[in-house]
């Protein structure tokens, strides 16, 4: 393992945890990746147009993606206190129609990534069948190991 990456998650922070000790132990760079859905980017961006109306201003679509970065920051920060990992973090956008297991890939296969750590959903296998599990796709289109984590 020398370029994991492991995929941020706001409720649980146990995975993060774990991926920093693993990458640490052998002296791997750990990338936080900080993904925010259309729903989310959406949101958010619709409250910078008001704050950039008023201010008479604007911004571009990285300020919405800067603040998920940040907030992925302050929790590795946190997490990684009493860790000796060297980290990084970065952030996507999961486009409209797409999927948030394709946008994971597109991240691992654009930075080269050999080992992914993601948290997952408890589903019975009629709810994986109907509603899809990014779990499993991962682990079937990743080409290296995935570590998960039942949320």
């Amino acid at each position: 393992m020398d370029r994991p990456l492991v995929v941020y998650d706001d409720e649980n922070t146990e995975l993060l945890k774990e991926a920093g000790e693993l990458a640490g132990g052998v002296d791997a760079t750990l990338t936080v990746l900080s993904l925010m859905t259309a729903d989310e980017f959406r949101e958010a961006r619709e409250a910078l147009d008001v704050v950039a109306q008023e201010e008479h201003t604007s911004y571009d679509d990285s300020v919405v993606i800067d603040a998920a970065k940040k907030q992925a920051r302050e929790a590795a920060k946190d997490v990684f206190e009493d860790v000796d990992v060297d980290w990084n973090v970065v952030g996507a956008r999961i486009g409209e129609g797409e999927s948030e297991s394709d946008r994971i890939l597109e991240v691992t296969n654009n930075r080269d990534v050999d080992h992914v750590f993601i948290t997952g959903e408890k589903r019975s296998p009629t709810g994986k069948a109907v509603f899809g599990d990014r779990v499993q796709a991962i682990i079937l289109n990743f080409d290296g190991p995935v570590t998960s984590l039942l949320g």
